[in-house]
């Protein structure tokens, strides 16, 4: 059997072996998929070794995906971008590929899952890690009318935003300077909130009818999520749907079909609130 694989560290709370296997069993695929601590000082040598011997597809997770952005012959231009891999394969002439999957997931569970716009919408996006880079190609994509990133460090937002110029209207600026301005999209995409950490945030962000979208997950509702009641979002998401998403565009990439989606995020919801 095709194996396959998430590398990361930690890895036990890891979703992906549950979605792909339900993803296999969907599509008739016959595959493994396994999720693997790696150390962090051993990821190269791990990845060389997992195709060297018959491995066909890896995940990548934190805190691994810069790495696997330059361990990568060739990489998409999303990957290029967005600095940092999800999705590594071989192609036919054994080169390493990398592509990354994060933006086009969260895009794709907005706008099909949900039924949400961003074309012509004023975005807020919350951060400028990773996390945050990794989506703001897929977003500009879709034609907001303006993308404002927001961090504590003012001048990693300000870099974040002269590297996507190119694709739209973006700005960084710094929390205090959100002060008077209102958004349709506001995005989560800083870890901390996860601990209760939210962003010094003012009230009155969330234009009428303003939707609210959190990288982040977890069993209940999430510190964002219940800030953006509070402010009384229209619609409030989490970043599960997005995970699945990824998933399936990286399983797409393997296998060349796109599983469905709707069924496997209910599945991994009840496993999670369980």
């Amino acid at each position: 059997m095709d194996r396959y694989a998430v590398f990361g560290n930690p890895i036990g709370h890891s979703k992906s072996p549950q979605i792909h296997r339900a993803f296999a069993q969907q599509t008739e695929q016959s595959l493994t998929y396994d999720a693997v601590l790696v150390p962090e000082n051993g990821f190269e040598v791990a990845v060389a070794d997992f195709f060297d011997h018959s491995g066909k597809g890896l995940n990548i997770t934190v805190p691994f995906k810069q790495k696997a952005w330059a361990a990568a012959q060739r990489r998409t231009p999303a990957a290029e971008l967005a600095g940092a891999v999800n999705t590594l394969y071989r192609d036919e002439q054994g080169r390493l590929c990398g592509d990354n999957t994060d933006g086009t997931g969260m895009v794709r569970d907005i706008l099909v899952n949900h039924g949400g716009m961003i074309r012509g919408k004023r975005v807020l996006v919350l951060g400028a890690g990773g996390a945050v880079r990794g989506v703001l190609q897929p977003l500009l994509e879709q034609r907001p009318e303006a993308l404002v990133i927001a961090n504590r460090t003012v001048a990693k937002a300000e870099q974040l935003a002269e590297l996507f110029e190119h694709l739209g209207p973006v700005r960084g600026c710094g929390y205090d300077d959100l002060e008077g301005q209102v958004f349709d999209l506001v995005i989560n995409g800083t870890a901390a909130s996860l601990a209760g950490e939210l962003p010094p945030l003012p009230s009155g962000l969330l234009e009428n009818g303003a939707w609210c979208y959190d990288m982040m997950y977890g069993a209940g509702t999430t510190p964002f999520c219940r800030w953006a009641e509070a402010q009384g979002a229209s619609v409030t998401l989490d970043g599960l749907g997005m995970l699945v998403e990824q998933a399936a565009e990286s399983f797409a990439i393997w296998r060349g079909v796109r599983p469905q989606t709707t069924a496997v995020i209910q599945q991994v919801r009840e496993a999670l609130t369980a």
